[in-house]
């Protein structure tokens, strides 16, 4: 098998809408009420998969789960006249940020040699807690060979789960055996720490990962107190690079240190609080990017266009590109609708390393299909969404009709 990293980017659904729904969540917080705007939102993320395309990479996307999600609706009661946070949870389209999809573990790690995917519990928030049966089909259906794959039910939810947003993986190549780091956090701040210790442990130990080459690692209480609600808002690893605020982890040499008895090869890229503060670190999303490895060999970090608006940011990457490291080039993509509800150009996608002749071609993108679903999107999807909107038979209708011809272009009708 010819094994390599692929990012299966979550296209943005037609009910995008700004709740203010995730605590914790700065940006979503502070864009609560305001208009949203779907169909720019789908066709930025589109336009980034192309952008990753174009640099030589496979690309893969996930699907809009089913909204509004009537069988929540009915367990909870709700009517028009319900708690709109409520109803707002069931419209949610929050599903796009795919790197709390699952939690990936590759082949070269696992002990039946399998890739593993554990969707993730996402119980801490009501409006994402709704997904992963959802979820766990649709992985179930891109990843269904089982010679290759297995796709576990969450872990219980008693234990608050968020997938790969607080997962990293170091290797020399991502067609290689890895070491992997789950970070957590610790509950008892000014906002709840989405990730459980104990639910990193058991996914852990569903993939069959060996305990030798398991990291965990406690994300630093400052960060989530200023709104890191994951730990892809202030670290990202690629390879044998760890790029990472120095306030990231709760010790961050202990952390270090931890990861480089596991991985010897570590190398550490750390932005220090004097350059760029932890605050402009989160607001910017520099973290919350996409470090990847080119078809060259070279590692570029595809950031939002908000790190060039920030003078910190952006003469800190250009003091970067100046020297010697790992990263050579830096890519600013524009997806300012999934920034303003607290998501980044990794919050949009998920890592799977795999061959891509074992994974279920209609989720793989090529310039025709990426096409297809812009003229879906550009007929179908609400181009505005006002907060009054939501609940209204009126926009339920157009959400649904506009799923329902997007899953028809691309032939997925089963996950209907």
């Amino acid at each position: 098998m010819a094994l390599q990293e692929i990012n299966f980017d979550g296209i943005v659904g037609p009910s995008h809408n700004y709740a203010g729904l995730s605590l914790g969540n700065i940006a979503s917080a502070s864009h609560k009420g305001e208009p949203s705007y779907p169909r720019a939102a789908a066709l930025q993320g589109l336009a980034k998969m192309r952008s990753n395309m174009a640099l030589g990479l496979t690309q893969g996307f996930l699907l809009p789960l089913p909204r509004p999600n009537f069988g929540l609706m009915r367990e909870l009661v709700l009517d028009g006249a319900s708690e709109p946070a409520l109803v707002a949870a069931a419209w949610s389209a929050s599903s796009m940020w795919t790197a709390n999809a699952a939690t990936v573990s590759p082949a070269p790690d696992t002990a039946d040699g399998r890739c593993h995917l554990t969707p993730a519990n996402l119980v801490t928030m009501l409006h994402r807690g709704q997904e992963w049966r959802d979820t766990k089909r649709q992985l179930a259906t891109a990843f269904a060979d089982p010679r290759y794959f297995a796709v576990h039910d969450a872990v219980p939810a008693s234990f608050g789960d968020e997938g790969a947003a607080n997962h990293m993986r170091l290797c020399e190549s991502h067609s290689g055996t890895g070491i992997e780091v789950f970070v957590y956090g610790q509950q008892g701040g000014r906002f709840p720490a989405r990730q459980h210790q104990q639910a990193s442990r058991a996914v852990a130990r569903k993939h069959g990962l060996d305990p030798a080459r398991c990291v965990f690692i406690e994300q630093n209480p400052e960060a989530i107190a200023a709104g890191a609600f994951h730990n892809d808002v202030v670290a990202v690893a690629n390879e044998r690079v760890l790029f990472t605020h120095a306030r990231a982890f709760a010790d961050q040499q202990g952390a270090y240190q931890a990861i480089r008895a596991a991985f010897p090869a570590l190398e550490v890229v750390e932005v220090p609080e004097q350059a760029v503060s932890l605050e402009e670190a989160i607001r910017t999303y520099l973290f919350n990017a996409q470090l990847l490895t080119l078809p060259e060999g070279e590692m570029a970090l595809v950031v939002p266009s908000e790190c060039q608006e920030s003078p910190s940011v952006w003469a800190w990457c250009e003091a970067m590109l100046a020297g010697n490291g790992p990263i050579r080039k830096v890519i600013p993509v524009d997806v300012r609708q999934s920034m303003a509800n607290g998501g980044g150009p990794a919050c949009l996608r998920l890592r799977v390393v795999a061959d891509p002749a074992t994974v279920d071609p209609r989720f793989l993108l090529d310039e025709a299909k990426t096409q297809r679903v812009e003229a879906v999107v550009a007929e179908m999807w609400p181009e505005q969404i006002d907060p009054a909107d939501i609940g209204s038979e009126a926009l339920a209708k157009t959400v649904i009709e506009a799923r329902e011809a997007l899953l028809g272009v691309l032939a997925l009708d089963e996950l209907l």
